[in-house]
């Protein structure tokens, strides 16, 4: 039997690769313009690292062994501890805010589904050093100009956004326990995909009122108009509203205030965030979500022994990929690399001497060349052209009615009919500028 690939791992034959590359440049163009700068790490870490930010219970979904140098580790199954470490050691010699991202290959030994696979590319984009709500608007507005920039509007998908301290406000002053948070947590980030009854159950055992109960199980669909309504007279309520109602403004400012949804049920890591939440979604409910992220104020002093405020986000590529494909946004020549194919007659005695010239000075200029690499029949070069998907086709031939036979360039592109030029020069020049004009 032939070797196959593991499960849950990929091959990126050409297509593939060529769709991949078109993300990450995507990725990297936007981020950019937003002066962030990547950064990477190694893709494998201690096992320590993954275990002092999830806990013991992570191993079950890791890559780990142990090395001949009898150390735990394992293959990196996210990039924020990474990220930590690093910040960590120069935090003090760093200009903040660090404004950082990266796209590294990812590892879990997890049960596959749609949009999850074992191993997958993610961008992470990460800013530390600032605890003002404008850097969260900030943060977001990178995320949905990413989605913009493939060609996804707010009619295709949404932003939902929460605030941890909100909702631990709102919390607070339905005298909820402390103690019982984390499980009013899990409770509404399952309450869109399990039965009522057992939210309920699931609230009453963690100590949680009935009429405590009656108000979370409504917190799915409430509007932040109807939180302020409601809520807003509350002291330690009315504070955390001000400060998400500024960072509505931001997001409005920053035009994506349309793509927003304000939703209490995203609660996302219940040990990790500590501030405003927000995950991505595709509103034909295809998809699983395409990105999540937020504040994270704490882990950086638990991961890399500095206390400074952090949020990010990570958006991966196997659900991004599968979504541009459904909505026809993913190119479809990602693959026609050759710029310009040269062909020359089979019949010319000069061959290949001319085109090879030809292909080092278009080559030295930056454009992409094929040509044969054995004699052809003209018109046997040009059906290989276009199956390469060639965007100019050259025929250099002899000009018989030169006394000294020097050569002329045929030009065929597909939108003239043949263009002709005397001279290498001339033709060199017309294929730059209507490169650079592509």
């Amino acid at each position: 039997m032939p070797p196959k690939s593991l499960p849950g791992f990929r091959d990126f034959y050409p297509e593939q690769f060529a769709e991949r590359e078109f993300i990450f440049k995507t990725w990297r163009r936007v981020v950019r313009r937003y002066a962030f700068v990547e950064y990477d790490a190694p893709p494998l870490e201690t096992l320590e690292l993954y275990t002092s930010k999830s806990g013991e219970e992570i191993v079950t979904q890791l890559y780990n062994f142990v090395d001949k140098g009898e150390r735990a580790v394992a293959m990196r199954p996210e990039m924020t501890p990474s990220f930590a470490r690093m910040v960590g050691a120069k935090a003090q010699s760093m200009r903040k805010p660090i404004r950082w991202f990266s796209i590294p290959q990812l590892f879990r030994y997890e049960r596959m589904q749609k949009g999850r696979l074992r191993e997958h590319f993610q961008l992470n984009v990460d800013l530390v050093g600032e605890s003002e709500a404008l850097a969260d608007a900030e943060l977001l507005s990178v995320a949905l100009e990413i989605m913009r920039e493939f060609g996804l509007s707010a009619e295709d998908i949404c932003a939902r956004v929460s605030d941890r301290r909100l909702l631990n406000a709102m919390l607070n002053h339905l005298a909820v326990p402390e103690a019982a948070w984390a499980s009013v947590y899990a409770v509404l980030d399952k309450i869109e995909r399990q039965p009522k009854d057992v939210s309920r159950e699931r609230l009453s055992a963690a100590g949680v009122s009935e009429s405590s109960v009656d108000a979370i199980m409504g917190f799915s669909g409430l509007a932040f108009s109807d939180v302020v309504a409601q809520y807003g007279d509350s002291q330690l309520v009315g504070e955390q509203v001000r400060e998400f109602t500024a960072y509505l403004d931001s997001l409005a400012a920053l035009g994506i205030g349309e793509f927003i949804r304000f939703d209490l049920t995203i609660v996302r890591g219940l040990a990790y965030y500590t501030g405003i939440v927000f995950e991505l979604f595709d509103l034909h409910g295809e998809f699983r979500a395409i990105c999540g992220g937020g504040r994270y104020d704490k882990l950086l002093s638990t991961l890399g022994g500095v206390d400074l405020p952090a949020l990010g986000f990570g958006m991966g590529d196997v659900v991004l990929g599968e979504l541009l494909r459904a909505r026809e946004l993913m190119p479809q020549d990602l693959n026609n690399v050759a710029d310009v194919w040269l062909a020359q007659p089979d019949s010319d005695d000069s061959y290949p001497a001319i085109t090879l010239k030809l292909a080092t000075r278009l080559r030295s200029r930056g454009l992409a060349v094929e040509y044969p690499l054995r004699r052809q029949r003209v018109d046997k070069q040009f059906d290989a052209a276009r199956k390469a998907g060639a965007r100019n086709f050259v025929l250099i031939e002899r000009d018989s009615t030169s006394p000294d036979a020097q050569y002329r360039f045929r030009l065929r592109d597909g939108s003239h009919s043949d263009l002709q030029f005397a001279s290498v020069d001339a033709l060199t020049e017309h294929l730059i500028m209507k490169q650079d004009n592509s």
